[in-house]
């Protein structure tokens, strides 16, 4: 299947390394609107289209993704169906769940499958994640924190920029979302967020989103870039346990409850008196286990999405979760701007 990408940044040259790999797949060329961009691309040994309009125009081009600032990716991706071309979009697919109706309107009027490159599904810190949700391994989970923290503020580019899409919560967020939303199959019924903007004036440069859903399940979402230690990647409380995962290294533990009956501590000193509440349990009445091991390849999303396209299977990426996601995201930038609790049925 020949293959083209729009748009060669940073993550436009992700893609091209990517697809490079699979055998499913011919790279016909690239196209960015920078000339340097397009030298770039012929350096490192790829065909550079001279506009949009001559990669559209190639006949042999059936899927193309666009790798573009996110304020172009809905015109981008309405021209390409109607030129034809099956589309991938980068996160976040748009940005607003108008734009993306929009867009999946396209997909159905030209019978074009259309998708969002939401790869951190492959992430094996989220796929573990998982497992131990999917296994019940905890007992009745309660609450889920899901964290990635920086140090470095926003990038100096297009994503510091309002028109543009900029801002953590479509740069972070999306994926964070998504992740939260194929963990938890249940509807979410409020959301409320809070934005900092320590090093941005113009977009948000971190947040922190209180999320509810249908049966009591909360779940705390946060995106930092002034953070100079860390909060662990993962934390997750069931009646029975919790699991943490610290880190990308995957450096975590799960540890359960082994005796329940078993109820006294020893109190914790401190200098203004002690506790017994919060002494730790002894180790007799818990269990210490290490995360289970997951392995992935994100270059699943991409056969997927060929399978998809000769008829041989469903997309993993969905339009309604695409339009799950975008919602959700909505009602973070709504929670922010009116500082209050945004009741939902998403």
């Amino acid at each position: 299947m020949k293959w083209a990408l729009i748009g060669y940044g940073g993550m436009g040259r992700w893609h091209v390394e990517k697809l490079r790999t699979l055998p499913e797949f011919e790279i016909a060329g690239v196209y960015d609107i920078l000339p340097e961009r397009r030298e770039a691309a012929v350096k490192d040994g790829l065909t550079a289209y001279d506009s949009l309009e001559s990669l559209l125009a190639d006949a042999s081009v059936e899927l193309v993704t666009i790798a573009t600032p996110n304020d172009l990716h809905r015109p981008i991706a309405i021209q390409a169906m109607a030129a034809g071309k099956h589309v991938i979009s980068e996160k976040p697919v748009t940005l607003s769940s108008r734009d993306l109706q929009a867009m999946i309107d396209a997909s159905r009027k030209y019978g074009r499958i259309f998708s969002v490159h939401q790869n951190r599904r492959w992430d094996e810190d989220f796929l573990i994640i998982k497992q131990i949700y999917d296994q019940n391994s905890l007992g009745r989970v309660f609450n889920i924190e899901s964290r990635v923290h920086g140090s470095r503020g926003v990038p100096g580019d297009w994503r510091n920029t309002w028109l543009q899409g900029g801002g953590m919560i479509l740069d972070w967020g999306v994926h964070m979302l998504d992740q939260l939303l194929m963990l938890v199959d249940e509807p979410v019924v409020s959301t409320f967020c809070t934005v900092s903007h320590v090093t941005n004036d113009e977009v948000d440069d971190g947040f922190k989103a209180i999320i509810t859903f249908g049966s009591g399940l909360t779940a705390q979402v946060e995106v930092g870039t002034s953070n100079f230690i860390n909060l662990p990647r993962w934390y997750m409380q069931g009646e029975n346990g919790t699991a943490v995962i610290h880190d990308w290294a995957l450096n975590g533990e799960i540890v359960k409850v082994s005796d329940w009956e078993k109820r006294d501590a020893v109190p914790v000193v401190t200098a203004a008196g002690l506790t017994k509440t919060m002494a730790p349990r002894t180790e007799e009445t818990i269990q210490r286990y290490p995360l289970p091991k997951v392995e992935s390849d994100v270059r699943d999303y991409y056969r997927n999405i060929a399978r998809a396209i000769r008829g041989e299977e469903e997309q993993l990426v969905t339009h309604a979760q695409m339009m799950r996601v975008m919602r959700l995201m909505e009602a973070c930038f709504k929670s922010a701007e009116e500082n209050a609790v945004v009741h939902t049925r998403i």
